[in-house]
Formats: structure tokens, C-alpha cells, sequence
């Protein structure tokens, strides 16, 4: 079955969604991603996708008190992302309760020293994280794009010991329209031992199975939750189904 990890997207400390990555669209939903993460957990989801947003922005962890926070009231499993740029800021991540952490920008900007997180921390705690636009690696939260191509990235570092890579398409984040499950398809079939979180476009409880149906293992969604279009009930069902 794929395992729903809704997402927590924070400026200021508040839970907010954006589309495409664009801060200009920024939507507070909730002022206290606390009590959003305690009714999620009250709903049968065991895993939470935290995105540091100032973080991302900034080059460096900025919201961590809210990441302590969440970790001290909740028992969910967190994987943390945004801005984590240095070994002080991964430290930082996991001392404030972050199990899993993503390096995305990283991974393009400082291989070597992602590389060594793997090697470090081991597989299980340091998930990669591959935004693309047209297939090709963007970073900064997603405000720069490179030439790096997604496959020939997911290659490289499934050979350094990768194990688990959140991949979200750009162009369909926030949009409401649907996830890429050609994208999603063509990396399992190229990558079978990858555990793939897809992330973006989840646009209702049906974009769910469809990705179940795909063979994805996991999903992250967030802004279809959070306009009403999958309730929390809808979550209870599908997990205890």
C-alpha cells in the first residue's frame, strides 16, 4: 500500500502552501502547524513531510523551534527539509527531532559533502531530493535551474548508497492538476530499488490510487488537503482500507 505523508510547509512559523515554488502565492492555512500535525496524526498518518521554507530561502535552517515543537507533541515520523546546507544545519535538524532528513540543493551544490551524509548517517536518515522542471534538477527553492538532468542524478547517488528520493515536479506543485506518473513510471522502471516519494500535483483521493496503481510507494500531498479537496476522513479510509 503507499504510505501518505501529508506535508507542513512553514514561513514565520505558520503553515503555508505555494504554487510552483513561487513565494509570491504564499497562503497561510493554519498559524500553528502544530495543531495541524496532531489532528493528522489523530487521522492515522504516521509520517510528516516538514518543509523549512524561510530555510530554503535563507541557505540555512530558519524554523527549527516549530520542528521541535511538532517532534515534542506528536510521535510521527518527520523528514525535514529546507535549507539544510551545512553539517551545523543537519545537526541542527536532528537534534530538534527531524528522523529523515533531505538534501536537495546540497546534493547539487557540495556532493562530496552529501555524499559523506549517506556514509555518515546511513541510507535510512538522508533522503535526496530531486525537483525538477522539464526533467532537469532545479535548487534554492526551486529559483534556480541547472543543466543536471534527472536521470543521470538519480544514477549518481543511488551508486553512493541512495536509497529513498522525494521527487517532485515543479510545474505541477500546487497546481491542483494531477501528479506525473509518467515521470514517476519511467524512474521506477529505471531505478526498481528506489523508494520513490512522489510529490506535486495530488489533486484528490483519486490521484492517490492512481500512484498506488503505479507502483509508487509513497506519496507526499499537501495543498489538496488543505483546500478541502481530501478530507481527513478520506485519509482514515484509505489507511484502514
Amino acid at each position: 500500500m503507499i504510505q501518505l505523508i501529508p506535508a507542513i510547509d512553514i514561513i514565520d512559523g505558520h503553515c503555508v502552501r505555494l504554487s510552483q515554488g513561487d513565494y509570491a502565492s504564499k497562503k497561510v492555512y493554519n498559524e500553528d502547524p502544530v495543531e495541524v500535525a496532531l489532528e493528522m496524526e489523530a487521522h492515522g498518518i504516521t509520517r510528516l513531510h516538514v518543509v523549512d521554507l524561510d530555510g530554503a530561502a535563507s541557505h540555512h535552517i530558519v524554523n527549527y523551534r516549530t520542528l521541535n515543537a511538532i517532534a515534542k507533541r506528536t510521535n510521527l515520523i518527520i523528514d525535514f527539509g529546507g535549507g539544510v546546507k551545512s553539517d551545523e544545519d543537519l545537526r541542527i535538524a536532528f537534534e530538534n527531532g527531524a528522523q529523515m532528513v533531505t538534501g536537495g540543493s546540497i546534493a547539487v551544490t557540495d556532493p562530496e559533502r552529501f555524499t559523506s551524509w549517506i556514509a555518515r548517517y546511513g541510507a535510512e536518515k538522508i533522503i535526496l531530493g530531486a525537483d525538477v522542471k522539464e526533467k532537469r534538477i532545479a535548487v534554492n527553492g526551486w529559483k534556480e535551474e541547472t543543466t543536471q538532468p534527472l536521470m543521470p542524478f538519480l544514477a549518481h547517488y543511488t551508486e553512493k548508497g541512495v536509497r529513498q528520493v522525494i521527487c517532485t515536479d515543479i510545474s505541477c506543485d500546487g497546481m491542483l492538476k494531477g501528479p506525473s506518473i509518467a515521470l514517476y513510471r519511467e524512474i521506477l522502471g529505471a531505478f526498481p530499488e528506489l523508494t520513490l516519494v512522489a510529490s506535486g500535483g495530488v489533486s484528490g483521493i483519486e490521484d492517490i490510487y492512481n500512484l498506488e496503481e503505479a507502483k509508487v510507494p509513497a506519496v507526499i500531498f499537501g495543498k489538496a488537503l488543505y483546500e478541502g479537496r481530501i478530507s481527513l476522513r478520506d485519509i482514515e479510509h484509505f489507511i484502514i482500507r
